[in-house]
């Protein structure tokens, strides 16, 4: 309970909230008399409301008697939702049976996973996958194409599988390339890509023996990671904001979507707002002012005890945050399971 609330205040600030929440309609004290069993006469309940409004948690709109929440009141309201309910069987059931008939490949796993939370919390969803500079090495292999060709398959401990069609140098075998690959093996294992160091390439080279296969090992590293120094964004469920009461102002709608197609701001917003487990963000809480009659919901996803990426939710501050806790708590544990599924 807030310090500034007592018993009464908070039921009826819940009962406010729940309300609005279900019907997007500003919440008046007969609504709440006819609607919830609070003991309390209309007069009453108008009375604390009007407290309620003072004190920050409800706001008044010009057009209506009734009163909504402001964000200190969501705030209010998403606190006393802790700890996080369970999900239903059913929202478990179609979370395992979309990622079992959707996911072949790790490179989907993002993708579907952004589409899954945006259907079943009908809200926007945004999924910040890790960048391969931030992976562990795990290995390097050659499989043989042609006389002239082979194939590189870079493999890392977050589940990247990056294949590379590379040339054989003249005198080479495919053998040579296949120690290279014992070589840097034994060189890289368990270390972060982004941490390799010069003294790690000479071992290699030395290890190696010839010039020219070293060159074809370092060229390998470059290719498998070229495109992959930036985390990315994969987003969901854009259209959902439109059937959103809130967003039925197409300029604040467009204001969103312009910022929502800037990668960069999106995923600053991202880095800002994750932390450990789920991190909710209300309203004018938002440090942009496009979002402030939007919440974001994050949670950070790891592999082995290190942080690689986050996914979050944004919706309308009116958002069924219990619900969209819940199925992002369950996502962000079922995400690290998949990864682990199709690493190995």
């Amino acid at each position: 309970m807030s310090d500034d609330l007592d018993a009464r205040k908070s039921q009826i600030l819940w009962a406010v909230i729940d309300d609005y929440i279900a019907s997007a309609e500003p919440v008046g004290s007969r609504t709440l008399a006819q609607k919830y069993n609070l003991g309390i006469s209309p007069a009453t309940i108008r009375n604390e409301m009007a407290d309620l409004e003072m004190l920050g948690y409800l706001e008044h709109p010009h057009t209506s008697a009734g009163r909504i929440p402001s964000s200190k009141g969501y705030r209010f309201y998403v606190d006393g939702l802790q700890p996080v309910a369970p999900v239903t069987e059913v929202e478990k059931k179609k979370i395992h049976d979309w990622y079992r008939s959707r996911v072949r490949r790790l490179d989907e796993v993002f993708q579907e996973t952004a589409r899954l939370i945006a259907d079943v919390t009908h809200n926007v969803s945004l999924v910040l996958a890790p960048q391969a500079a931030q992976s562990t090495f795990r290995m390097l292999q050659f499989l043989p194409l042609d006389m002239t060709h082979a194939i590189a398959v870079l493999m890392t401990d977050a589940g990247f599988v990056e294949n590379r069609i590379v040339e054989i140098p003249d005198g080479a075998t495919f053998a040579d390339f296949q120690r290279m690959a014992g070589a840097v093996n034994m060189t890289l294992s368990g270390k972060a890509l982004s941490d390799v160091t010069k003294a790690d390439m000479r071992r290699m080279r030395d290890t190696i023996g010839d010039e020219s296969i070293f060159v074809a090992a370092v060229e390998v590293m470059h290719r498998a990671l070229e495109g992959r120094s930036e985390d990315r964004l994969y987003l969901g469920g854009t259209a959902q904001l439109l059937g959103n009461p809130e967003f039925q102002d197409l300029e604040r709608v467009r204001a969103m979507l312009l910022v929502l197609e800037r990668e960069d701001l999106v995923k600053e917003i991202l880095h800002t707002h994750a932390g450990e487990g789920l991190e909710v963000t209300i309203g004018r809480e938002n440090t942009n002012s496009t979002f402030w009659d939007s919440s974001f919901i994050t949670a950070t996803y790891h592999v082995d005890g290190r942080l690689l990426g986050t996914i979050a939710v944004l919706g309308p501050t009116r958002m069924e945050y219990a619900k969209a806790m819940r199925i992002l708590d369950y996502v962000n544990t079922n995400l690290t399971e998949m990864i682990y599924q199709l690493k190995w």
